[in-house]
């Protein structure tokens, strides 16, 4: 249904959409338009936001109400953000411009269509990776239902470890564009010189080294979903280009001479308070608006400990799988402490803990000393450190030099401990029952050792 009380509009949208092949129905007014609404189910809803007896906006609030499965898109007036902002934080699915561009009319319609295909509450709840019956968790996953279903962009925050992610990629698969390419960046770990060419691509011949035409992030992401992870880390000169890419739906490659529409849903995150950074002058108060017109809160783990033996279990079944070993239980002890523990780096850090554990533990039960906690608690960054770190001895540690070396940290120290390994293995004739004593480690966490350096292979127990 289109409501909208020109003429003219009602006539080139009903054209271009029977175009489309859909059935069309129109409304010059509010009152009009609610008793269509009582009598008929539409598929899609596109509202002027002036209208003779009232606004779009009262519409969107009606639909959300009485009709939440009909999805409604706001045409406002050429440069009226804010309108547009407040018809999404309304739960409008999404807005158009004036002068109505026909081809984002036409990919506006597509994806709402798409909604009736779109997985269910239930689907959610199925997410191996998302668990957790306490009442955020139960709360969280009901609105990243509501919001799959809205092209509204959304700010997601948490702390490290927390799933931020996770939940973006939700929101991604469970909303109209999951058939779409779901793109993650860290914006954190893109060189300063390097943004404007990554994100919005370039010619062949812009600059030396450009030998053919590259596209960017957002052309990746093209029909799906854009997540930007840790946007706080933006660089001001890029924050500018990027609210015009949000705010036009459109990029301009280096070196192209004309803009390139895309059409991208904007997820965005980071672990630092947004907000501050406005008020420190860090970040640009319009991109945190326009990025931020809904919020997510993802609850940190110790806020919901309850939560900790199912995701342990999980956890623990994929570690196991990966390394085709039996999965351990968690003693009662074990599991109580972790239950204690605060757990700074959240999901990711439980993970890190279990794997160690699982390297540890004997007669396939996870103890508390296998944990470890003791020596995270007595070291602040104990849990960024790799554990394989924690097993080296430290004057062959200090001898590495990051800044000089070519080799990555984690290459460095699994190639230590794979020398480590083939050594005492030759010395015990590949005996790996005698080479895990000589090690100092258990036959279980040689086993797992070995298959995760891809040094197993047939030898005498």
């Amino acid at each position: 249904m289109i409501i909208d009380d020109e003429p003219d509009i009602r006539e080139l949208l009903e054209i271009t959409l029977t175009r489309m092949g859909l059935a069309v129905d129109s409304a010059d007014c509010v009152a009009t338009a609610e008793q269509k609404l009582a009598n008929h189910r539409y598929h899609l809803c596109l509202t002027d936001m002036r209208l003779p007896d009232g606004d779009g906006l009262q519409l969107v609030k009606l639909l959300q109400s009485n009709y939440p499965n009909t999805p409604v898109a706001m045409i406002t007036a050429f440069g009226s953000v804010e309108t547009a902002i407040d018809a999404l934080k309304a739960g409008a699915f999404d807005f158009l411009s004036k002068p109505i561009d026909l081809a984002q009319l036409r990919e506006l319609v597509e994806t709402a269509l798409q909604l009736d295909s779109a997985p269910g509450t239930e689907d959610i709840d199925q997410q191996s990776d998302f668990l957790g019956k306490t009442p955020v968790m139960r709360a969280l996953r009901q609105r990243i239902h509501k919001l799959a279903r809205s092209q509204a962009p959304i700010y997601i925050q948490g702390e490290s470890g927390s799933g931020k992610e996770r939940v973006a990629r939700l929101i991604h698969q469970l909303g109209p564009r999951a058939e779409g390419p779901f793109v993650p960046v860290n914006c954190a770990a893109i060189p300063a010189d390097l943004m404007e060419s990554e994100f919005f691509g370039y010619k062949k011949g812009s600059f030396s080294g450009a030998v053919t035409d590259k596209p960017g992030l957002f052309q990746a992401a093209e029909n799906g979903t854009l997540f930007l992870d840790e946007i706080a880390d933006l660089p001001l000169s890029m924050q500018v280009k990027l609210l015009r890419a949000i705010q036009e739906k459109s990029v301009r490659p280096i070196g192209a001479q004309a803009e390139v529409p895309v059409n991208v849903r904007i997820l965005s995150a980071t672990h630092k308070n947004l907000l501050n950074a406005v008020e420190n002058n860090e970040f640009r108060e319009d991109l945190y608006y326009r990025i931020n017109v809904i919020e997510v809160q993802v609850p940190s783990l110790r806020n919901r400990a309850d939560d900790i033996p199912e995701l342990a279990t999980v956890l623990l079944q994929k570690i196991s799988t990966e390394y085709q070993l039996p999965a351990p239980t968690l003693s009662r002890s074990a599991l109580d402490a972790l239950k204690s523990y605060s757990f700074p780096g959240n999901v990711r850090e439980l993970e890190n803990i279990l794997e160690r554990a699982f390297t540890l533990c004997e007669d396939e039960q996870i103890e508390l000393s296998d944990l470890k906690l003791h020596e995270i608690q007595s070291s602040p960054t104990d849990s960024d450190v790799d554990h394989k770190a924690r097993m080296l001895d430290s004057s062959k540690v200090a001898s590495y030099d990051s800044e000089s070396s070519s080799v990555s940290l984690e290459t460095y120290l699994s190639d230590i401990e794979k020398k480590a390994i083939l050594t005492a293995l030759e010395e015990t004739r590949w005996n790996r029952t005698a080479a895990a004593k000589k090690l100092g480690i258990s036959f279980r966490a040689l086993r797992y050792r070995l298959q995760k350096l891809g040094l197993d292979q047939p030898g005498s127990d």
